[in-house]
């Protein structure tokens, strides 16, 4: 075979390896279409991890304003409670039931009272809310009665068990302050079972009673030290234990020294005490000008001494400076008083008086003897002074 022949021989496998060529692009064609179909799932995997992401941002944002908006709708709540015990002004007292049969327990709770004070809450006879308890606390039951303190916004709420007053209805839960609040609040409670009376008639007397210790507030000034009339404050809180109003109540007041008898003064306290409440009573107490050592402050009203206070008072001892001052410069005053009277009187008798002067018995023109010389002893011309002799 002859050299031109065999590239003629080789063309047609140059032609053959281009259809070869030609069937590989359609592969490479088909694999496009794979790589547009893993795009979109790739960005969807993104975008989904994206959204997971917000919504994990978001959850915690959104349980803090849940929380916030929760917090403020709680603020909101307890600044309209403020607002509306404020508003009403007055201590008010609610029972859970109108009637409540013996034996039983009510819950009481009230709105409007001093933060902190303690109350005490009592079941009551003969009483109604307008007029209060017309007997006095000697128509509750006592021994059943039930502490409270009130909260921070006013509040208060306590289980008091129904136990039969010893006067007959109609009834009320009587709740008044013991410290802090001195109001007195009544709420109408009907017991089942108990007898029901009319109210006695109010022309009784009423009965003062002193609940607490009787103290003398007050200090002595720079004037008391000097024998100004000390002067100090009786306090003492009184109850009205009878079954009447007492209005503009007289007390009588004595200050007496050691054993002696009182000296007794009127005092008005201007007010008015209902039964069953109490009130706090201030008196002026005021001793003599001077007045020293121990003393006794006595309080009556009615003809029964309610309460007595010891009352020591120091001696004023700016009056006894002043009396010793007296006597030291008294007698040195009149002393030097004196002396200048006695030293004016002897001048006067000193020039008044003509001093003798002695004469000669020679006649005059002779040499007077000098007074500290004895006659005949003088130096003369006749008799030389032993210096002159030596």
């Amino acid at each position: 075979m002859s050299p031109a022949a065999a590239p003629a021989r080789t063309a047609p496998a140059s032609v053959r390896t281009a259809p070869a060529l030609a069937r590989t692009t359609p592969a490479r064609a088909r694999t496009a279409p794979d790589s547009a179909r893993t795009a979109p799932a790739s960005v969807r995997t993104v975008l989904a991890v994206l959204l997971a992401g917000l919504v994990l941002a978001l959850l915690p944002a959104g349980a803090a304003s849940s929380a916030s908006s929760a917090s403020a709708a709680s603020a909101a709540s307890a600044a309209s409670s403020a607002q509306a015990v404020s508003a009403a002004g007055d201590p008010a007292v609610a029972v859970s039931r109108n009637q409540a049969p013996n034996g039983s327990e009510i819950t009481v709770s009230g709105t409007g009272w001093k933060a902190g004070a303690l109350l005490m809450v009592l079941l009551c006879g003969q009483g109604t809310p307008d007029k209060g308890v017309v007997g006095g606390t000697n128509s509750c039951a006592n021994t059943d009665g039930r502490a409270a303190t009130v909260d921070p916004r006013g509040a208060f709420s306590v289980r008091l068990p129904v136990t039969a007053p010893p006067k007959p209805c109609p009834c009320v839960v009587h709740v008044s302050g013991v410290t802090g609040q001195q109001d007195v609040v009544d709420a109408a409670l009907a017991v089942a079972g108990h007898p029901t009376a009319p109210l006695p008639d109010s022309a009784g007397d009423g009965r003062l009673a002193v609940l607490t210790a009787a103290r003398l507030d007050g200090s002595s000034g720079v004037l008391t030290w000097f024998g100004a009339p000390p002067a100090r404050t009786l306090v003492l809180t009184v109850g009205n234990l009878g079954t009447a109003p007492v209005r503009d109540p007289v007390f009588l007041v004595g200050t007496a020294r050691g054993v002696l008898a009182p000296s007794d003064e009127q005092h008005q306290w201007r007010g008015t005490i209902k039964p069953g409440q109490k009130a706090r009573i201030e008196l002026d107490v005021e001793l003599s000008a001077g007045a020293h050592g121990d003393h006794r402050v006595s309080v009556s009203y009615g003809g029964k001494v309610l309460a007595e206070q010891p009352w020591k008072v120091g001696r004023p001892w700016g009056v006894v400076l002043f009396w010793a001052l007296l006597a030291v410069v008294v007698p040195a005053a009149l002393f030097r008083i004196g002396m200048v009277l006695v030293d004016r009187a002897g001048g006067r008798n000193h020039h008044s008086v003509p001093v003798p002067v002695p004469a000669d018995a020679d006649g005059p023109g002779t040499t007077a003897v000098l007074p500290w010389f004895h006659p005949g002893s003088a130096p003369s011309e006749n008799s030389p002074t032993t210096k002159g002799l030596t």
